[in-house]
This record gives structure tokens, sequence and C-alpha cells, in this order.
């Protein structure tokens, strides 16, 4: 897999997590351990498009 279609991959990752995070909280009954545990991962995954990026 190249670089730039890795980044691609992590970014739609990234990007899914985002609305699934915008899901979670829009609910009343949303799980707060739940929205944490989705914000680390797309933390995760930003870091290392990151990392990607600047090698």
């Amino acid at each position: 897999m190249s670089l730039e279609a890795r980044i691609k991959e992590l970014s739609d990752r990234h990007k899914r997590l985002e609305a699934a995070i915008a899901a979670e909280a829009k609910h009343p009954s949303g799980d707060d351990v739940r929205i944490l545990e989705l914000k680390r991962k797309k933390l995760r995954l930003k870091d290392e498009i990151q990392q990607l990026r600047a090698s």
C-alpha cells in the first residue's frame, strides 16, 4: 500500500469516527465513556496521519 493510500484510508476512518462521535453526542442518552473512547481513537488516527505526512 502506498503512503498516500494509507493516509487516505486513515483520513476516511478519522471522518467516520467524527460522524460516530457526533451521532453519539446527539442522543439524549449518549454514553460519555463511548464518546471519550471514540475521541481517543480519532486522536490516535490524527497523530498517525501527521507522522506519515512528516515522513
